[in-house]
């Protein structure tokens, strides 16, 4: 295959994998601060 077609496999893969990534860390993110803010703050979990 042409490398240009590796190249562009690679970024395609490359921008799949972070962006999955980044979705899962901001998931548990956005968990943990809304229990640590119902823990200090007493507010609802679902404000």
């Amino acid at each position: 295959m042409n490398i240009f077609m590796w190249i562009l496999i690679f970024i395609g893969g490359a921008t799949g994998a972070f962006s999955t990534l980044y979705i899962v860390v901001s998931l548990f993110a956005v968990i943990f601060y809304k229990i640590f803010r119902t823990v200090k703050y007493h507010v609802s979990l679902f404000d």
